[in-house]
Protein backbone atom coordinates (compact mmCIF):
# COMPACT_ATOMS: atom_id res chain seq x y z
CA UNK A 1 0.00 0.00 0.00
CA UNK A 2 1.50 3.35 -1.50
CA UNK A 3 0.83 5.96 1.49
CA UNK A 4 0.79 9.41 0.55
CA UNK A 5 1.65 12.00 2.98
CA UNK A 6 -0.79 15.13 3.60
CA UNK A 7 0.96 17.25 5.40
CA UNK A 8 -0.69 20.49 6.93
CA UNK A 9 -0.98 23.35 9.32
CA UNK A 10 -4.35 24.78 10.04
CA UNK A 11 -5.54 27.16 12.79
CA UNK A 12 -9.32 28.03 11.79
CA UNK A 13 -10.07 24.51 10.41
CA UNK A 14 -10.29 25.64 6.73
CA UNK A 15 -6.57 24.00 5.78
CA UNK A 16 -7.68 21.01 7.24
CA UNK A 17 -10.59 20.81 5.28
CA UNK A 18 -9.14 20.87 2.65
CA UNK A 19 -6.76 17.92 3.76
CA UNK A 20 -9.59 16.13 4.46
CA UNK A 21 -10.98 16.17 1.21
CA UNK A 22 -7.22 15.78 -0.81
CA UNK A 23 -7.23 12.24 1.41
CA UNK A 24 -10.83 11.57 0.34
CA UNK A 25 -9.13 11.95 -2.96
CA UNK A 26 -5.70 9.90 -2.79
CA UNK A 27 -8.18 7.08 -1.28
CA UNK A 28 -10.00 6.34 -4.63
CA UNK A 29 -6.61 5.30 -6.34
CA UNK A 30 -6.19 1.17 -6.07
CA UNK A 31 -3.10 0.73 -3.93
CA UNK A 32 -3.13 4.30 -2.16
CA UNK A 33 -3.74 5.71 1.36
CA UNK A 34 -3.80 8.80 3.16
CA UNK A 35 -1.67 9.81 6.28
CA UNK A 36 -2.86 13.06 7.76
CA UNK A 37 -0.53 14.87 9.38
CA UNK A 38 0.05 18.40 11.22
CA UNK A 39 2.71 20.82 12.74
CA UNK A 40 2.97 22.04 15.91
CA UNK A 41 2.40 26.02 16.22
CA UNK A 42 5.52 28.35 17.13
CA UNK A 43 6.05 31.33 19.25
CA UNK A 44 8.31 33.96 19.30
CA UNK A 45 8.58 33.39 23.22
CA UNK A 46 8.31 28.98 24.13
CA UNK A 47 7.05 29.28 27.65
CA UNK A 48 5.95 25.70 28.04
CA UNK A 49 6.41 23.08 25.00
CA UNK A 50 3.96 21.75 22.82
CA UNK A 51 2.30 18.24 23.84
CA UNK A 52 4.09 15.22 21.51
CA UNK A 53 0.79 14.75 20.44
CA UNK A 54 -1.83 17.14 19.59
CA UNK A 55 -5.14 17.40 21.87
CA UNK A 56 -7.06 16.82 18.48
CA UNK A 57 -7.00 15.89 14.66
CA UNK A 58 -4.14 14.76 12.90
CA UNK A 59 -0.44 13.78 14.94
CA UNK A 60 2.55 15.88 14.43
CA UNK A 61 4.55 14.55 11.59
CA UNK A 62 7.58 13.65 12.01
CA UNK A 63 10.96 13.01 9.20
CA UNK A 64 10.09 9.33 9.16
CA UNK A 65 6.12 10.48 7.71
CA UNK A 66 8.52 12.03 4.73
CA UNK A 67 10.87 9.08 4.13
CA UNK A 68 7.98 6.46 3.85
CA UNK A 69 5.54 8.33 2.07
CA UNK A 70 5.17 7.42 -1.60
CA UNK A 71 4.12 11.18 -2.22
CA UNK A 72 3.12 14.22 -0.23
CA UNK A 73 0.69 17.00 -0.41
CA UNK A 74 1.61 19.81 1.38
CA UNK A 75 -0.91 22.74 2.92
CA UNK A 76 -1.09 25.90 5.04
CA UNK A 77 -2.99 28.60 5.33
CA UNK A 78 -1.77 31.97 3.67
CA UNK A 79 0.48 34.81 5.77
CA UNK A 80 0.76 37.95 4.13
CA UNK A 81 1.27 35.18 0.61
CA UNK A 82 3.51 33.21 1.96
CA UNK A 83 3.37 29.71 4.31
CA UNK A 84 2.79 30.11 7.55
CA UNK A 85 5.65 30.03 10.01
CA UNK A 86 4.67 26.50 11.77
CA UNK A 87 5.29 24.98 8.47
CA UNK A 88 8.19 26.55 7.29
CA UNK A 89 9.68 25.91 11.22
CA UNK A 90 9.49 22.05 9.89
CA UNK A 91 10.39 21.81 6.52
CA UNK A 92 13.77 24.01 7.89
CA UNK A 93 14.67 20.97 9.64
CA UNK A 94 14.65 18.54 6.82
CA UNK A 95 18.42 19.20 5.86
CA UNK A 96 19.21 15.58 6.71
CA UNK A 97 16.80 14.72 4.66
CA UNK A 98 17.38 16.56 1.67
CA UNK A 99 21.46 16.00 1.85
CA UNK A 100 20.46 12.04 1.51
CA UNK A 101 18.16 12.95 -1.36
CA UNK A 102 15.20 11.14 0.89
CA UNK A 103 12.48 12.78 -1.06
CA UNK A 104 14.07 13.53 -4.75
CA UNK A 105 11.55 11.93 -7.44
CA UNK A 106 8.70 12.01 -5.22
CA UNK A 107 5.09 13.70 -6.71
CA UNK A 108 3.96 16.72 -4.60
CA UNK A 109 1.73 19.20 -4.54
CA UNK A 110 0.50 21.70 -2.65
CA UNK A 111 -2.74 23.36 -1.08
CA UNK A 112 -3.93 26.69 0.57
CA UNK A 113 -6.58 28.88 2.00
CA UNK A 114 -7.47 32.58 3.42
CA UNK A 115 -10.03 34.61 3.84
CA UNK A 116 -10.26 37.11 0.79
CA UNK A 117 -10.52 36.54 -2.37
CA UNK A 118 -7.00 38.25 -3.46
CA UNK A 119 -5.23 37.20 -0.11
CA UNK A 120 -2.05 35.94 -1.65
CA UNK A 121 -3.17 32.13 -2.32
CA UNK A 122 -1.22 32.05 -5.61
CA UNK A 123 2.09 33.14 -4.12
CA UNK A 124 1.65 30.84 -1.15
CA UNK A 125 0.93 27.99 -3.16
CA UNK A 126 4.54 29.24 -5.22
CA UNK A 127 6.14 29.70 -1.79
CA UNK A 128 5.50 26.22 -0.56
CA UNK A 129 6.83 24.69 -3.69
CA UNK A 130 10.34 25.94 -3.29
CA UNK A 131 11.56 23.42 -0.93
CA UNK A 132 9.82 20.87 -2.58
CA UNK A 133 11.61 21.81 -5.42
CA UNK A 134 15.27 21.98 -3.40
CA UNK A 135 14.10 18.34 -2.29
CA UNK A 136 13.97 17.26 -5.91
CA UNK A 137 10.27 16.38 -5.76
CA UNK A 138 7.93 15.98 -8.60
CA UNK A 139 5.41 19.42 -8.40
CA UNK A 140 1.27 18.49 -9.59
CA UNK A 141 -0.85 20.62 -10.24
CA UNK A 142 -4.56 20.94 -11.44
CA UNK A 143 -5.07 21.05 -15.37
CA UNK A 144 -7.15 23.54 -16.96
CA UNK A 145 -8.88 19.65 -17.72
CA UNK A 146 -10.61 19.91 -14.85
CA UNK A 147 -13.69 21.81 -15.27
CA UNK A 148 -13.60 23.57 -12.06
CA UNK A 149 -10.79 25.43 -12.77
CA UNK A 150 -12.92 27.27 -15.62
CA UNK A 151 -15.95 27.70 -13.29
CA UNK A 152 -14.91 28.90 -9.88
CA UNK A 153 -15.51 31.72 -8.03
CA UNK A 154 -14.07 30.78 -4.83
CA UNK A 155 -10.55 29.02 -4.37
CA UNK A 156 -8.85 26.39 -6.82
CA UNK A 157 -5.94 27.44 -9.41
CA UNK A 158 -3.50 25.53 -11.52
CA UNK A 159 -0.84 25.76 -8.74
CA UNK A 160 -3.18 23.54 -6.31
CA UNK A 161 -6.11 23.25 -4.49
CA UNK A 162 -7.20 26.67 -2.34
CA UNK A 163 -10.60 27.64 -0.23
CA UNK A 164 -11.46 31.14 0.29
CA UNK A 165 -13.58 32.08 3.25
CA UNK A 166 -14.16 34.80 3.12
CA UNK A 167 -14.63 37.53 6.19
CA UNK A 168 -17.02 34.80 8.09
CA UNK A 169 -13.69 32.36 8.26
CA UNK A 170 -15.50 29.71 8.32
CA UNK A 171 -14.17 26.05 7.16
CA UNK A 172 -17.26 24.98 5.06
CA UNK A 173 -15.57 24.36 1.68
CA UNK A 174 -17.81 25.05 -1.90
CA UNK A 175 -19.05 22.15 -4.29
CA UNK A 176 -15.77 22.97 -6.27
CA UNK A 177 -13.16 23.56 -4.05
CA UNK A 178 -14.27 20.06 -2.35
CA UNK A 179 -13.91 18.50 -5.66
CA UNK A 180 -10.38 20.45 -6.54
CA UNK A 181 -8.82 19.22 -3.25
CA UNK A 182 -10.25 15.81 -3.81
CA UNK A 183 -9.10 15.88 -7.65
CA UNK A 184 -5.26 17.01 -6.40
CA UNK A 185 -5.22 14.19 -3.93
CA UNK A 186 -6.36 11.50 -6.40
CA UNK A 187 -3.49 13.17 -9.06
CA UNK A 188 -0.78 12.84 -6.70
CA UNK A 189 -2.33 9.21 -5.89
CA UNK A 190 -2.12 8.48 -9.60
CA UNK A 191 1.48 9.46 -9.90
CA UNK A 192 2.55 8.23 -7.22
CA UNK A 193 1.60 4.66 -8.11
CA UNK A 194 2.94 5.09 -11.32
CA UNK A 195 6.05 5.55 -10.25
CA UNK A 196 6.18 3.02 -7.81
CA UNK A 197 8.36 0.10 -8.84
CA UNK A 198 7.38 -2.85 -10.29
Amino acid sequence: MSEILILYYSRQGSTAALARQIARGVETVPGCQARLRTVPPVAAVVEVASPPVPPEGAPYATHEDLLECAGLVMGSPTRFGNMAAPLKAFLDGTSALWLSGALAGKPAAVFTSTQTMHGGQESTLLSMMLPLLHHGMLLVGLPYTEPGLSTSTAGGGPYGASHVSLASGAARLSDTERELAQSLGRRVADIASRLRPA
